[in-house]
């Protein structure tokens, strides 16, 4: 199960580029942030969860202050923003599934 949750966590930053390089459609964000769930439930649990949720939450704030810079910069923007952007929807369901898991852990124990 481990192994098909690194996988899954691979595809999904594969179509988070592919789809802004290219194939447009407006199902991605749904089909990236499924991958992500899938992630959060195969993939992080017990030592490397404060890390995880730690990263993700670093990740989606400079997210914010990152589309600011690419607005100044055209080229970066056109690419930049959208696979940043996609990136934060696999990885905001995983969050979402390991900090539900991890406060019903905390609250069960």
């Amino acid at each position: 199960m481990e192994m098909i949750g690194k996988w899954a966590f691979i595809a999904g930053l594969v179509i988070a580029v592919v789809a802004v390089l290219g194939f447009t459609h407006g199902s991605v964000p749904l089909i990236l942030a499924l991958i992500g769930i899938a992630v959060g439930f195969l993939n992080v649990g017990g030592k490397e969860t404060t890390n995880f949720l730690l990263a993700a939450i670093g990740l989606m704030l400079s997210a914010t202050a990152a589309n600011a810079l690419f607005s100044a910069i055209p080229v970066v923007q056109t690419y930049g923003a959208p696979i940043l952007g996609n990136i934060v929807a696999l990885t905001g369901a995983a969050v979402l599934v390991v900090s539900l898991r991890t406060l019903f852990l905390t609250a069960r124990s």
